[in-house]
């Protein structure tokens, strides 16, 4: 997909959401549950991506300000017959 083609389908999402929004005070009890869960459940998403790339790079890059022992160069020797 291309750039412009992303952007368009992102622009239409939007649209949808906020016309969605738009509607919500007069909607039914039950669809404005099911739109809060929804929410919620793309705010937990994107909570646990954010924690997880964190704790990745924190160990990764050694943010800690010890040296990471995964990256240690270790010496391959030839296999004596």
């Amino acid at each position: 997909m291309s750039s412009g083609g992303f952007l368009k389908e992102l622009q239409v999402i939007g649209e949808r959401l906020l016309l969605k929004l738009q509607r919500l005070p007069k909607a039914d009890p039950v669809e404005i549950v099911s739109f809060c869960v929804i929410l919620l459940f793309i705010a937990t998403v994107l909570v646990l991506m954010v924690i997880a790339c964190s704790c990745c790079c924190y160990s990764c890059c050694s943010c800690a300000g010890r040296p990471d022992h995964r990256r240690r160069k270790i010496q391959v020797r030839p296999v004596a017959n």
